[in-house]
C-alpha cells in the first residue's frame, strides 16, 4: 500500500512536470513565430517613405508577446509543480526512512546459537577471514567446523564458475553413498555436464572414451539420458545448431551449482539458504505491520516488551513459511501452544479455546459449526502437525 502511495505521488510529480515543460516548450514557440514574422514586417516596410511604420510593428509585436507569455500562467504551473516535488521527498523520508527502533523489543535469544548463524553466514558468502574474526571476538570454538565445510563448497562453487567441474565431481564420489541414500542424482548431472565440455573442448573420441568410463555407474537409472548424450556426439562441432542445443544452456550450470550448493549443506545438516538472510529478508517483508502496530501502541511500551505474541498477523510469502499452521475457523485466531488444534470426533477441527467457550467449560456438549454432530469436549484430542 506504501509503495502504491510512493508511485502515485511520483506520477503526480511527472506529469506536473511534463506539463510545465510543454506549455514553456509551446510559449517558447510562439514567441518564436512571433518576432520572425515581425522581422520580415519590418524587412519589407517601405524604407523609402519618410516615417517608415518601425514603430507600429514593433508596438504590435509587445503586445502580443505580453499576450502570449502571460507570467501569470507560467507562474501558476510552475508553482504546482514545486508544490508535487515539495511533497515527494516528505513521502518518501515517511515511506523509506522510518524509525526503525520503534519496532524493536527486548527478546531472549541464545546468544551461542545467534553466533554460529553469523559465523556460518559469513563463511557461507567467502567471507573467511572476517567469520576467523568473527568468531575469535565472540568465542565461537566450533566455528572451525564451519569454516572447513564452507571452504570446500565456495572452491568448488568458485571452480564451477570457470567451467572446471573437478572439485564438485570429487565430492559427489566421496559422498555417493550419502547421495544414494537420499534419492539425490547430484553425480550424474555433474558427469552429463562434464561430458557436453569434453565433447565441446576436447572433440568426439575423448567424450566417447569419458562416456564409457563414467557413465557406466548410472545406466541402471538413467540408461534412456545416457543413450540420447551418446548420440550428441554425432553432432561433435556443430552440437549449437543440433536437436540438443539445450545442452550448452548456461542455464545447466546455474541449476547445477544451486543444486551442488543444496545437497552440499544437506548433507553437512545446514540450510540450504542462509538462516540470516532468511530473517533479515522475513524482517523487512514485517517491518511495515510492526512499525504501524508500535505507533498504535506508543503509550503502552511495558505490555509491547512482554508480548508473547503479536496482536496482529504478520503476512510473509510462502518462502518463509515453514511449518504448517492452524487458525481456527470460529475465533480467526492462530493455534499455539496455550490454544493449540484439537480434533473433535466428527473430523472437524477447532482451536481448544473456543471448545472451551462452546461447551461452557467443558460442562456440556455442543453441536459442531460445520456439521449436525454433537460434541463432548472431553473426548476432542490434540492434534501435532
Amino acid at each position: 500500500m506504501e509503495l502504491k502511495a510512493v508511485k502515485d505521488a511520483f506520477d503526480h510529480v511527472t506529469k506536473k512536470q511534463k506539463l510545465y515543460s510543454s506549455k514553456c516548450h509551446e510559449v517558447i514557440e510562439l514567441i518564436g513565430q512571433e518576432i520572425e514574422q515581425a522581422i520580415v514586417k519590418l524587412q519589407s516596410a517601405d524604407s523609402s517613405s519618410p516615417y517608415p511604420d518601425y514603430k507600429a510593428i514593433l508596438v504590435d509585436l509587445k503586445s502580443k508577446l505580453k499576450e502570449i507569455a502571460n507570467l501569470n500562467h507560467t507562474e501558476s504551473y510552475q508553482k504546482e509543480l514545486n508544490s508535487a516535488l515539495a511533497k515527494y521527498p516528505k513521502l518518501l523520508e515517511k515511506s523509506f526512512n522510518p524509525e526503525i527502533s520503534k519496532a524493536y523489543r527486548n527478546v531472549d535469544f541464545d546468544v551461542n546459537t545467534i553466533n554460529q548463524i553469523i559465523a556460518s553466514h559469513l563463511y557461507r558468502e567467502g567471507l573467511f577471514e572476517v567469520g576467523d574474526c568473527f568468531a575469535n571476538e565472540v568465542g565461537e570454538r566450533e566455528s572451525a567446523a564451519l569454516k572447513s565445510a564452507f571452504t570446500e563448497m565456495y572452491y568448488a562453487l568458485q571452480s564451477m564458475k570457470s567451467h572446471n567441474l573437478e572439485p564438485a565431481l570429487k565430492w559427489a564420489s566421496d559422498n555417493r553413498e550419502k547421495l544414494t541414500q537420499i534419492g539425490s542424482d547430484l553425480e550424474f548431472k555433474l558427469h552429463r555436464l562434464q561430458f557436453v565440455e569434453v565433447l565441446q573442448n576436447q572433440g568426439r573420441d575423448d567424450a566417447l572414451k569419458y562416456g564409457r568410463n563414467f557413465f557406466k555407474l548410472f545406466s541402471d537409472s538413467h540408461m534412456a539420458e545416457i543413450q540420447k548424450l551418446m548420440t550428441s556426439i554425432l553432432w561433435a562441432g556443430k552440437l549449437e545448431t543440433s536437436p540438443y542445443s539445450h545442452l550448452l544452456s548456461p542455464v545447466n550450470w546455474e541449476k547445477l551449482g544451486e543444486e551442488f550448493t543444496r545437497q552440499f549443506c544437506n548433507l553437512r545438516g545446514q540450510s540450504y539458504e542462509s538462516p540470516l538472510s532468511v530473517t533479515v529478508a522475513a524482517g523487512i517483508q514485517g517491518l511495515p505491520t510492526l512499525l504501524k502496530l508500535m505507533n498504535v501502541m506508543m503509550g503502552k511500551k511495558p505490555e509491547w516488551e512482554c508480548m508473547k505474541q503479536l496482536p496482529v498477523p504478520i503476512d510473509l510469502d510462502k518462502e518463509f513459511q515453514f511449518h504448517t499452521v492452524f487458525v481456527c475457523p470460529v475465533s480467526r485466531d492462530q493455534a499455539t501452544e496455550e490454544n493449540p488444534p484439537m480434533l473433535m470426533s466428527c473430523g472437524h477441527v477447532l482451536c481448544k479455546q473456543s471448545i472451551t467457550k462452546l461447551s461452557k467449560n467443558s460442562t456440556k456438549s455442543f453441536k459442531c459449526p460445520y456439521c449436525p454432530s454433537g460434541i463432548d469436549a472431553t473426548h476432542c484430542k490434540q492434534l501435532f502437525f
